[in-house]
């Protein structure tokens, strides 16, 4: 059975995780519109529409680092979408070079929690 994906509550999109089929890492997040969806579909390469040129691209099309689709499967409310994929290319995702688009670490402690601890 098809599963219908939902893109009106994004005003048209949906967005779309890109996992690394071999060992589960996220690589990118992307937005899909109703015809990148299906030009991913048709093709079996991530395909996303970009919101700053408004169109859509197909990531690694210049390159070389496609992301060729193995699986694909939506969440419980059918308006985001997860695609596992092979990298083809030299295996390097992120336009900065990395495999991951990911690698910009954050702080996890709550605002203040140094002050708090250092005051007792």
């Amino acid at each position: 059975m098809e599963q219908k994906i939902d893109f009106g509550k994004m005003q048209g999109l949906a967005p779309a995780i890109v996992q690394d089929a071999a060992n589960g890492e996220v690589l990118m997040l992307g937005f899909m519109n109703t015809e990148a969806y299906q030009w991913t579909l048709n093709t079996g390469y991530v395909t996303f529409f970009s919101r700053t040129r408004n169109k859509l691209w197909m990531k690694g099309e210049t390159s070389g680092n496609r992301l060729k689709v193995v699986s694909a499967s939506t969440d419980c409310d059918s308006d985001a979408l997860l695609f596992r994929v092979n990298v083809e290319g030299d295996g390097l995702v992120c336009h900065e070079g990395t495999r991951s688009c990911f690698t910009k670490p954050l702080s996890t402690q709550p605002a203040g929690a140094g002050l708090q601890e250092s005051t007792r």
